[in-house]
């Protein structure tokens, strides 16, 4: 291997950076885009135990976070309406996109960078080629020709076109791979937080609904209605 690398010159130190930079990235999102991480099967069927019961504590809500991706962001919903029982579906509603939206961040993660390295191993690997090249032509001045530094601008070519290829296919095909989980999980978390927020608003509507028959009963008891207020 090390002969390898002497044999493709300098051109080729970029491009091993790359293979182990790209090699540490698909090992990181291949464990981090797992679904128990990011939607975990039972936590979906949990949301759906939820309907009709009481909402449950702020030790919930931090467990919650602490479970998955998915959780992170109903337990930002949670918290909000357990501050606040009568937050409106707007402000739950923002409540929820701003967390949405730290949620992809999170999901997308070094996927600009994986396909960065896709993209740049081939055209550092034309590099090498055009070294090598170079090196060739250099070498052949009137009159004389050296074998050996023919040989060595060759080989500067083909292994730095061939490094820069196995370099990026891998890249490429993981990169595409992860979008396509990404986009799964994206969908299965708006799935799951729409859900949430019909169960979260129907509790706020019914506190909103308690206060204002608690109101009206407290201005009926003090001798004048509302509507003389």
């Amino acid at each position: 291997m090390f002969a390898i690398v002497q044999a493709a010159g300098w051109p080729i130190w970029p491009l091993l950076a790359c293979s182990v930079l790209a090699l540490a990235l698909i090992i990181e999102r291949f464990w981090s885009l797992r679904a128990n991480k990011v939607v975990p099967p039972a936590l979906l069927a949990d949301i759906e135990q939820l309907e009709g019961k009481a909402l449950p504590g702020a030790d919930t809500a931090d467990k919650l976070a602490e479970h998955s991706l998915l959780g992170e962001v109903l337990a930002s919903g949670l918290r909000s309406v357990l501050a606040d029982p009568l937050i409106n579906d707007v402000r739950l509603r923002q409540v929820f996109e701003v967390a949405g939206r730290g949620a992809v961040h999170q999901l997308e993660r070094y996927l600009t960078l994986l396909g960065t390295i896709a993209t740049a191993a081939p055209l550092l690997g034309l590099l090498g080629t055009v070294v090598g090249m170079i090196e060739i032509f250099a070498s052949q001045t009137p009159g004389s020709g050296s074998p050996e530094q023919l040989a060595h601008g060759i080989s500067i070519a083909l292994y730095n076109t061939a490094f820069g290829l196995i370099v990026a296919i891998p890249a490429l095909i993981c990169h595409r791979h992860f979008r396509r989980l990404v986009d799964g999980f994206e969908l299965q978390l708006e799935n799951a937080t729409e859900r949430f927020y019909s169960l979260l608003t129907r509790h706020t509507h019914t506190a909103m609904r308690a206060a204002r028959m608690h109101a009206a009963n407290a201005a009926a008891h003090s001798g004048f209605s509302p509507s003389q207020q």
